[in-house]
């Protein structure tokens, strides 16, 4: 199998509007490298970051991209911060890593043998897949229900999520954090009177006829026509 291509790009690192204060910055995969990537859906890299090693996995933006999550740690020994251009080089790793399961989930396909089975039967990237699509839901209640049709549909032989959209494209459910940059407000700092052009220019007083004079009805042809 030959060995992915390494992808190199610059791109500048951003902090996110939410939650506020937060520690960690992002970056969007420019379009260009992004589309070198094998799927659109998540995909996990290693290569550096200013020289940094770096080991993640790129979610997609929901448009057909990808974006990065870089923390803190790895912001420091790279001696960047948000706003800075920074340089990365990556490529995919031969085989993804295991999503780690929540106990809810982890209970519920011991408590279903059929499930189960099928569960250690497929690959890493479709248990990652079925973890996704059971954590994305915001409600308490959809997590449950998302469980119970993961383990009635593993049961049944079923090895991928079909109701998960993995690019977010479709659903729009997935999508690049915005950055704190974007939400600050405009400031319009004082123009000079040269550009203030918003004002109507001012008719010499010699051009400006009396309003009575302005209203007086025209004579056209010996006949009297109003305005």
């Amino acid at each position: 199998m030959p060995r992915p291509r390494t992808i190199r790009f610059t791109v500048e690192l951003h902090r996110p509007s939410t939650p506020k204060g937060a520690a960690w910055t992002f970056l969007v995969i420019p379009a260009r490298a992004s589309a070198q990537l094998p799927t659109r859906s998540m995909v996990t890299v290693a290569g550096t970051l200013e020289g940094q090693p770096l080991r993640a996995t790129l979610r997609p933006d929901g448009r057909g991209g990808h974006w990065l999550r870089v923390g803190r740690a790895l912001r420091e020994k790279a001696g960047v911060a948000a706003g800075d251009t920074v340089a990365l080089e990556i490529a995919p790793v031969e085989q993804e890593p295991e999503a780690r399961v929540p106990p809810d989930l982890r209970a519920a396909l011991a408590a279903n043998p059929a499930a189960k089975a099928t569960w250690s039967d497929i690959t890493a990237v479709a248990r990652r897949d079925w973890v996704c699509w059971i954590t994305s839901g915001k409600k308490a209640e959809t997590r449950v229900k998302r469980i119970a049709t993961a383990c009635d549909m593993l049961a049944c032989g079923k090895r991928r999520a079909c109701c998960f959209d993995r690019s977010g494209i479709y659903s729009k459910s997935l999508r690049a954090p915005e950055a704190a940059e974007s939400c600050q407000p405009t400031i319009e700092l004082p123009r000079s009177p040269e550009q203030r052009l918003d004002r109507a220019p001012e008719v010499p007083s010699r051009h400006r006829q009396p309003l009575q004079q302005r209203m007086r009805p025209r004579r056209i042809q010996g006949r009297e026509r109003s305005r």
